[in-house]
Formats: C-alpha cells, structure tokens, sequence
C-alpha cells in the first residue's frame, strides 16, 4: 500500500474497499454525525459504498479524502484530505474543499490538526494550489479550532443544507 503523506504519528493513503470496517465504525457513530447533517450508517454493508464513491472522486479529479493511519496501531482512525467542490457553496464552485472526520476514541489527541496541516502543506507544495477553503457548522467549535490552528481564516457565515456554517479560506503566500 503507498502512502501519499506521513506525519510524525500518521500515515494517508488512499481509501480501499478493505477500510469498511474502520468508516463503518467512524460513520455508524451518530455524535460523529452531530454537525454534519447525515444519518449515520445502519450496517456494514453501507460503508463500501462510501468508499467507493471515494475512490471515484481519485479517478473524476485526481483527489478525494484519504484513509488516516496511526502509526502506532496501524489502524486507519479516520479520514481527511481534500474534495473538489464542482457545485456552489456559499458563491464558491470549483474549489478544493479541506476536511476530516475521525473516530470518536481518537477525539482531542491531535490528530485533526496534524492531518489538517500536513493537508495544506500537500495541498500547496504538491497539488500546487492557490487557495484552501473549508466549512464548519457553527456549533462546531472543535472544528474551527482545528481550521484555526492550521492557519485558516474564518471570512464570515453563510446557510448550507438550512443550516449556519462557517466559512474559511486559506491563500498560498510567495
């Protein structure tokens, strides 16, 4: 398996059909649905799907979130990566979207952060974008945080899907 990105504690690759079991347990998790506005997933079988619908984002735009590995236990413990955003979001359409989502047990160690970070840097020094943006649901604060963290700049509020978001941006600097 290649690993497109390492980080001092995780490893990013692509998403395989064989990480099932690891997105079931991430998104049957209905707090990790909390802001997201999705049901979280009822059985195994809905995971490949998911990920398959990953994947065909790597071959329709040569991104799409990859699979989060801890190095430690070799365990994939989330995702995150970037999405090509073709439809209008807050005015916005054709543009690269940062996100990230893990499993509950690996919450406030870092992890979102780390990622995030290393994210921008691939973004930037290797997919040789201009701009970063991302969205946040207001009420996740946890969320801002990391975007924050990661030198991202909170531009004011819009509505998605009826509901108040955060939007940010991150411009590549000479």
């Amino acid at each position: 398996m290649d690993f497109i990105v390492e980080t001092e504690r995780l490893l990013l690759r692509e998403l395989q059909e064989t990480d099932a079991e690891a997105m079931f347990e991430l998104d049957a998790d209905p707090e990790v649905h909390r802001f997201l506005g999705n049901a979280p997933l009822t059985n195994l079988d809905q995971a490949v799907p998911v990920i398959q619908f990953i994947r065909q984002q790597y071959l329709d735009n040569g991104i799409g979130r990859w699979a989060v590995i801890e190095k430690e236990s070799g365990a994939m413990i989330g995702w995150s990566g970037f999405k090509l955003m073709l439809d209008s979001v807050n005015g916005h359409s054709g543009y690269y979207d940062l996100g990230y989502r893990f499993i509950r047990k690996c919450w406030g160690k870092g992890y979102a952060t780390e990622a995030a970070k290393a994210m921008v840097a691939y973004g930037f020094n290797q997919l040789n974008l201009n701009s970063i943006y991302a969205i946040a649901d207001v009420g996740n604060m946890e969320s801002r945080k990391v975007l924050e963290k990661v030198g991202m700049e909170c531009k004011g509020e819009f509505i998605y899907d009826d509901v108040p978001h955060h939007w940010f941006e991150l411009h590549k600097t000479v």
